[in-house]
């Protein structure tokens, strides 16, 4: 796509503000500086305008991702698209929604949300969506193409499958997993040689790479700490090998691209 043009800006996790047409996507925003038995170790929290969209994904239903007390800072009327069945997997979900009025659509790959000039694509992403620790699976895990004068790519969490280009579509940027939180991923998700291996397969231009050097379990500090700052670097690495055509952009937390 020639004359594309979209502004990203990472606020560390999964979180990213996708700006294209006018148009704010907030994506799976995490505004805390503790979850659990994870800690905020790189980046301040992102500030009060991360939180100004004007509509916000939700990729799955795990709590560093669907985070209900950073969607409560999300401001009356925003839409906010989450997977199928998330308003009665996650307790609170549609309290909350009600209460600040947030407009819900719950998605299935394939479904799409028009906002102003920008079209949003569900796609598949092959991880595990549940309602952790425990739940049955009611919702899937997705990703999502935003589609306005670029097309941007949010893979959420996900494994790397073989029909991925197919299902996408051709994109011009992609905001790619690299490293989660901790250093051993399993199935379900992209480490920086995978996440190389898929930009190759999708074509695009770009990347971002995201879902890394934000959190760290408690505890873990002393144990392989090159794993948690590793990734990001590792995945410009592996990309200039897989995929020698793309450029990779690697903003510190709270820097705005154009990718």
């Amino acid at each position: 796509m020639t004359n594309a043009s979209v502004e990203i800006t990472w606020w560390g996790h999964a979180t990213a503000t996708v700006v294209d047409s006018g148009v704010r996507v907030l994506t799976d925003p995490l505004f805390v500086r503790r979850l659990a038995h994870l800690r905020r170790r790189r980046g301040a929290l992102p500030p009060p305008e991360a939180a100004v969209a004007d509509v916000v994904l939700v990729s799955h239903l795990h709590a560093d991702h669907l985070h209900l007390p950073s969607l409560a800072r999300l401001a009356p009327g925003t839409a906010l698209v989450v997977p199928r069945g998330a308003a009665g997997a996650v307790r609170g979900l549609r309290r909350l929604a009600a209460e600040h009025r947030l407009r819900v659509t719950e998605a299935a790959p394939g479904d799409e949300v028009a906002v102003g000039e920008v079209r949003v694509r569900a796609v598949r992403a092959e991880h595990d969506g549940r309602r952790l620790p425990c739940g049955p699976h009611r919702s899937p895990a997705l990703g999502y193409v935003v589609r306005g004068t670029a097309r941007t790519y949010f893979a959420g969490d996900t494994g790397l499958f073989a029909s991925m280009a197919d299902e996408v579509g051709p994109v011009d940027v992609a905001l790619l997993p690299v490293g989660g939180w901790g250093p051993f991923l399993g199935r379900g998700h992209l480490d920086a040689a995978r996440a190389a291996r898929a930009l190759a397969r999708l074509g695009a231009r770009s990347a971002v790479p995201v879902h890394y050097g934000t959190y760290w379990p408690i505890g873990m500090d002393a144990v392989r700490p090159h794993e948690f700052h590793a990734p990001g670097e590792e995945f410009a690495r592996q990309a200039a090998r897989y995929a020698p055509g793309a450029a990779v952009h690697r903003p510190a937390h709270g820097e705005p691209v154009l990718p």
